[in-house]
């Protein structure tokens, strides 16, 4: 039963989820008064779903890319200039591809053609692939430190959040409702988390990972779902084609920071920034 669950949701998930979405890089200089993009180029192309991108060093970019109609894990080098597949081969999707802190290798959950997914852990000299977590089905997660994950499990009624141990198999569900949209925040001890309110929008928190205790930071606009940290108080999401910023000490609102429409994407979705701070990834669709 739980097994035809998972394969029913993931099924309507991934195709109604899986537009011509591009992989977007940009040069990003921030500031206290400053919010300059520049640099703005594509680094996945080709046709079809590319999403999910995550930064491994702040030279190297991996995401979920379209590899002859399967997602496999592809990875950018800015100094090269170029796209390669970190690991392809698979009899089964990858996606959400991550670099585990304080370690070479990566995780990405893996979906195979029942629908059913699960964890992986990616040797980064090997090129090896097993199972983190044979009992949990992830769907989004962000890693705390090289043991402890944050994120959202299948359920049958949705998503749940949880925190699971990769190393002692424990895991707690903490809420349901669980958002997409998972990071740790600069400069603290907390992840930051998405979670449907009453209304049907999404609301980000921070979870403490000291107390597991729970904070609200604001609501995202009408139908954003995804959101990145600039630093420890400064959030940043993507709406059409425009970045809009948010300060948890500002005057709560969302301010347009930059409009990319010039160079004909709409529907920005994903984000991610280089642990430097100087490279903005997005995932967009190309204007028809």
């Amino acid at each position: 039963m739980i097994r035809t669950t998972i394969f029913l949701f993931l099924t309507v998930t991934f195709t109604l989820a899986q537009p011509n979405t591009k992989v977007y890089l940009m040069d990003l200089d921030f500031g206290p008064d400053t919010f300059e993009v520049s640099n703005f180029r594509n680094i996945s192309n080709d046709e079809g779903y590319d999403s999910q991108p995550s930064f491994y060093s702040d030279s190297l970019i991996l995401f979920a890319g379209n590899n002859i109609g399967q997602n496999d894990i592809a990875q950018y080098s800015t100094a090269l200039g170029k796209k390669s597949w970190y690991h392809e081969g698979s009899a089964s999707g990858q996606y959400s591809p991550q670099r585990i802190p304080g370690s070479e290798n990566v995780l990405s959950v893996h979906l195979d053609s029942t629908g059913y997914q699960r964890l992986f852990r990616h040797e980064h000299n090997t090129g090896e692939f097993t199972e983190a977590h044979p009992d949990l089905q992830v769907a989004y997660f962000a890693m705390y430190d090289k043991e402890l994950l944050v994120g959202s499990v299948l359920a049958d009624d949705g998503l749940d959040l949880v925190v699971a141990n990769l190393k002692t198999r424990a895991v707690d569900t903490l809420a349901y409702n669980a958002g997409r949209s998972f990071h740790k925040v600069p400069g603290t001890q907390s992840i930051s988390y998405t979670f449907e309110n009453e209304d049907g929008n999404h609301d980000v928190y921070q979870l403490d990972m000291r107390s597991f205790e729970s904070f609200f930071v604001t609501q995202l606009p009408v139908e954003v779902l995804d959101h990145i940290w600039l630093n420890e108080t400064t959030l940043l999401i993507g709406s059409g084609s425009r970045l809009y910023l948010y300060d948890m000490f500002g005057n709560d609102t969302w301010k347009e920071v930059a409009d990319l429409s010039a160079h004909k994407i709409v529907n920005i979705t994903r984000l991610a920034i280089s642990p430097d701070g100087t490279k903005l990834a997005i995932v967009a669709e190309p204007k028809p």
